[in-house]
């Protein structure tokens, strides 16, 4: 459950074309790859007209929106598609205050006139005052207790998010000695003091429930490393400075890897990706940094960098930055997506955060990649894994767009609900399709995660059969129990989903690994190719979704994608359909709540 973030204006021409708008009012775009179909540059100038057309018709439309006249709407995505269709993205304030919880995208057709919603909150926002009985001091001093840090400001918001409405505060709160994921948010109620929510900004790849199962058992993972050989080529010298060079990586995971570098002098070279947005990696110095401009740049005079073994501190920030400038890539390459937020800047990453830290994160508040040493105990070493970094780096991504949310939060930090086991279940995707896209035959693309960890189930989670996960008790199918499984397992459902959507039912042996596929009514399905599922779950994600979907709202929102690709009596359209009933989600089983 983390807070949401007002972005730049991204405006996306289906997945083709894109245009970032800044904050000044400028815009710059860039043309996607010819692959996706893009037939004309975007335009620089116009959005904002249909900026007002979506906000009129979301007031004028108000009994199915949700809009009220307390209400104001700021937009935070533009989508225009080829053929004219119109999607903006909204957060909203009540009465002068954010609303957590009151997202919503309106859709349009190509005349800008309305033809329908996606929102999160099902009713309309109101709370008796704006007056809180609770001081900022008093909820900051609760937040503190309760997270185990020093709080910082506290800012009123209505908390929209439990079904009902709420005056609260809402509070930043660093992270204590101690604390392995980094800085909390906090919720406190504003009448009563309670403590709403209490969650880590950081997404971790290894959930507590895992940590402490590999903890009791006393496993001791043996991790699949690379072996990095003598460094195949020399660097690349410019005559003027600062200036792109090419160097080369020795990675503890995939051997030698080329990176693109940035050359300060005739003998001098930082490790920062000049032709990816400025993309860098730096050392934390094992500690708990909240910002990345805290941490230590990585240097080097011969552009050659790590010796593929972790007692080198550089090693490990090659296999990040190699991890994320393809991560990068794959979304720009195959998705059209230029950054994590679509606004064309590079991503960040700190190494060797904190002591003793046995995982990795994505941290929104940082906007970086956030990669410990190990505990020592269970991992011994950095979790710089090729399919770790796609996965958490498509964190990023969601909290970018649909901004997926837990339905809540245990004492241990467990996440529970089927919006958060889907923002899990797409970063599982889009992890795996770094890996195909990436193609590194050091590490062979496949529909696991995590299989270079060296877990004794040689996964940590996979996507054909995802109850094959023992450690995470993966589940295969929906069931009424999916609206309060923990994030992990229950994000079985919509991987399972994809991969029959994907690759199909029953065997198939893909780059050597062997899967067998079931589905829970028996049926055979025939899938549409990775390529095709792909696309129809991004543009689903980034067009009909929003911070509470769940597993029936997901299958609404990919058969909308997938009528916008292929229409609505494709063969694409028809396998969706089939996909979700295979893993029994149905139009028919809709809970009658959501209904």
């Amino acid at each position: 459950m983390r807070t949401p973030h007002i972005r730049s204006l991204a405006i996306a021409l289906a997945v083709t074309t894109a245009v970032t708008i800044s904050a000044g009012g400028g815009a710059t775009a860039f043309a996607a790859p010819a692959a996706q179909g893009a037939t004309a540059p975007a335009a620089s100038t116009g959005f904002q007209p249909v900026i007002d057309a979506a906000r009129t018709a979301a007031v004028a439309h108000a009994s199915a929106t949700g809009v009220g006249k307390d209400d104001t709407l700021q937009a935070t995505d533009v989508l225009v598609d080829p053929d004219g269709k119109q999607h903006v993205r909204f957060v909203r304030s009540h009465r002068g205050l954010p609303v957590l919880g009151g997202d919503l995208v309106v859709h349009l057709d190509k005349r800008s006139a309305y033809t329908g919603v996606t929102r999160a909150l099902r009713t309309q926002v109101a709370v008796p005052t704006t007056s809180a009985k609770v001081t900022a001091a008093q909820a900051q001093a609760k937040a503190a207790t309760a997270a185990k840090g020093t709080a910082g400001a506290a800012r009123l918001v209505v908390d929209a998010r439990a079904g009902h409405t709420a005056l609260a505060y809402q509070i930043q709160v660093s992270a204590s000695a101690t604390a392995e994921s980094g800085a909390r948010t906090v919720v406190v109620d504003a009448a009563s003091g309670a403590v709403l929510s209490n969650t880590p900004t950081g997404d971790s790849f290894i959930s507590p429930t895992v940590q402490e199962k590999l903890r009791k058992s006393g496993q001791k993972v043996s991790p699949a490393l690379g072996t990095a050989a003598a460094a195949p080529f020399a660097s690349a010298r410019a005559s003027g400075f600062p200036a792109a060079a090419n160097g080369t990586g020795s990675s503890l995971f995939v051997g030698n890897v080329p990176l693109t570098t940035t050359q300060t002098a005739k003998s001098a070279f930082t490790l920062k990706d000049p032709s990816r947005g400025q993309t860098e990696t730096r050392d934390a110095g094992n500690r708990q940094l909240q910002q990345f401009s805290a941490g230590k740049a990585f240097t080097s005079t011969n552009n050659l960098w790590g010796n593929g073994r972790a007692s080198n501190r550089t090693t490990a920030a090659v296999d990040a930055q190699y991890g994320i400038t393809s991560t990068l890539d794959f979304y720009k390459k195959t998705l059209g997506r230029n950054g994590i937020k679509n606004d064309g800047a590079g991503a960040h990453a700190l190494v060797h955060f904190g002591n003793g830290v046995g995982n990795a994160f994505w941290d929104s508040d940082c906007g970086c990649m956030l990669y410990g040493d190990g505990d020592g105990q269970t991992f011994a070493q950095p979790l710089v894994v090729l399919d770790v970094t796609g996965h958490e780096l498509t964190h990023g991504v969601v909290d970018a767009t649909a901004n997926l949310q837990p339905t809540r939060v245990d004492a241990d930090d467990n996440q529970f609900g089927e919006p958060g086991s889907l923002n899990e279940s797409l970063a599982d995707i889009f992890g795996s399709n770094v890996e195909f896209a990436t193609n590194n035959p050091n590490n062979p693309p496949n529909y696991l995660m995590g299989e270079k960890l060296g877990l004794q189930q040689k996964f940590l989670r996979r996507l054909d059969k995802p109850s094959l996960d023992k450690l995470e008790g993966t589940v295969d199918y929906w069931s009424q129990a999916s609206y309060d499984t923990e994030v992990h397992a229950g994000s079985g459902v919509s991987s399972h989903a994809y991969y029959l959507l994907a690759e199909g039912s029953g065997k198939k042996t893909i780059n050597g690994v062997a899967y067998d596929s079931p589905t829970y009514d028996g049926s055979t399905v025939s899938g549409i190719g990775r390529d095709k599922a792909t696309a129809i779950f991004y543009r689903a994600l980034t067009r009909y979704m929003v911070s509470t979907t769940d597993f029936h709202d997901a299958r609404t929102a990919t058969l909308s994608a997938a009528a916008d690709l292929y229409g609505a009596s494709s063969t694409e359209y028809k396998t969706v359909d089939k996909a979700w009933a295979a893993v029994n989600v149905t139009a028919a089983n809709t809970p009658a709540a959501r209904g």
